[in-house]
């Protein structure tokens, strides 16, 4: 009898929900943040594919080991090329220096793999052109690369975006992006990894740059079309990094200086593809601005502006009202009608910067589960780049204005 019931009980019980075996490399700060993505989403969103953290990677077997135990990660491993060939790794993220991108991608996607790949997408147009083939071949053979642009996942910038497309501020006029840092205005700060051209590709333009061309791009629903810039390097020797780094930047050494060679700051104009015109600014010069991403869209009905330290508001103005009420209201994202905010708090309990992974974790899976195109596509992340080639090539060249090519 107790045998008959444990087969009705066993008939009754729901399907198992299927698993997403998720590798990583990687474990510094954007190791961090996906991993609070890859580990908060399936608790958090009904999900069609459960995110399993199944192996995490880097070349320091002490510190991969630690990063493992305190993310969650079920293994470890110290060669990128052993994740990928681990049988229970789907999908690998990529979290590394943009100088080791395009070999990581293209290999896991040949493998067979889903990729998710940090922005940049890569240090240099070639590179980016390649991952796009690779991704072209593996997305016909049922696989996904998405990169990682995780500020289109800030629930008002997503609701931004569908105002604009619905027509509320009508044709734009402008688009105005800065994103303006300050973790670099002491000329003490060590020499880390992203003020080297050959792992970082580029400075401020391609950290911060790279953000703000891809919100304008997706908010306005355009493209670039051109550009005319400046750039800086305000300081050219900084001390040598003594041990890891910690966060962004880290311990200097005394006993040595190496050159920067990256930028410090970028600043450029450019033209959308409907004629509106754009300005944009990346600095990690800024002193007081810690991460001071601000956008500003004007159209002929109306504006849009949005602070990510401000991240749960946008700032709304609807031209078409009387001159005698008209005037900026705050909008309070966090409804739960707004993006992705079904799943979260009730209306006014705020998100933060986390949440931006765990949303981005959330689209990736159900990306794969249902087999749709995948957005931002790697196809996405070469349009940035080209844009960021674009805006170096006027720099260098007195600012003279640069095509953006298709």
């Amino acid at each position: 009898m107790a045998r008959r019931e444990e087969t009705e009980q066993e008939a009754a019980a729901p399907p198992q929900q299927p698993t997403l075996g998720v590798g990583m490399v990687g474990y510094a700060f954007m190791g961090a943040a996906h991993s609070q993505g890859w580990r908060t989403a399936g608790h958090v969103f009904d999900l069609p594919m459960k995110p399993a953290l199944a192996a995490i990677c880097g070349r320091d077997r002490t510190a991969v080991d630690a990063a493992a135990a305190r993310h969650g990660w079920a293994a470890a491993e110290t060669d990128w090329r052993a994740l990928i060939a681990r049988d229970d790794v789907q999908l690998v993220d990529i979290c590394t220096p943009g100088d080791s991108h395009a070999e990581i991608a293209i290999a896991a996607l040949e493998a067979g793999k889903h990729v998710l790949c940090e922005k940049p997408l890569a240090n240099t147009v070639a590179e980016a052109e390649a991952m796009t083939r690779a991704a072209e071949r593996a997305a016909a053979r049922g696989q996904v690369a998405i990169v990682g642009f995780n500020y289109r996942k800030v629930p008002a910038i997503t609701y931004a975006r569908k105002l604009i497309a619905d027509g509320r501020l009508g044709t734009l006029r402008h688009v105005r992006a800065t994103y303006l840092q300050d973790w670099l205005v002491d000329p003490k700060s060590p020499l880390t990894w992203r003020l080297k051209r050959e792992h970082a590709g580029s400075g401020a333009l391609g950290d911060l740059g790279a953000h703000i061309v891809d919100l304008a791009q997706y908010l306005s629903g355009e493209l670039l079309v051109g550009v005319s810039a400046v750039s800086e390097t305000f300081v050219r020797q900084r001390p040598l990094l003594a041990g890891a780094p910690s966060g962004l930047s880290g311990a200097a050494d005394t006993a040595g200086h190496g050159a920067v060679t990256v930028d410090d700051a970028a600043l450029f104009t450019g033209r959308l593809a409907s004629g509106a015109l754009a300005s944009f600014e990346a600095t990690r010069m800024a002193a007081g601005r810690k991460n001071a991403l601000r956008l500003e869209i004007n159209g002929e009905l109306g504006s849009l502006a949005f602070d990510l330290e401000r991240l749960n508001e946008l700032s709304f103005h609807d031209h078409t009202e009387p001159a005698t009420t008209a005037g900026f209201r705050r909008i309070l994202v966090t409804e739960p009608e707004h993006p992705y905010l079904e799943a979260w708090w009730p209306p006014g309990h705020a998100l933060g910067y986390e949440h931006t992974f765990v949303h981005q974790a959330r689209d990736v899976v159900r990306t794969i589960a249902t087999g749709s195109a995948p957005v931002p596509s790697f196809a996405d992340g070469l349009q940035v780049q080209r844009v960021l080639a674009a805006v170096e090539e006027s720099a260098e060249k007195n600012s003279v204005h640069t095509p953006v090519p298709f």
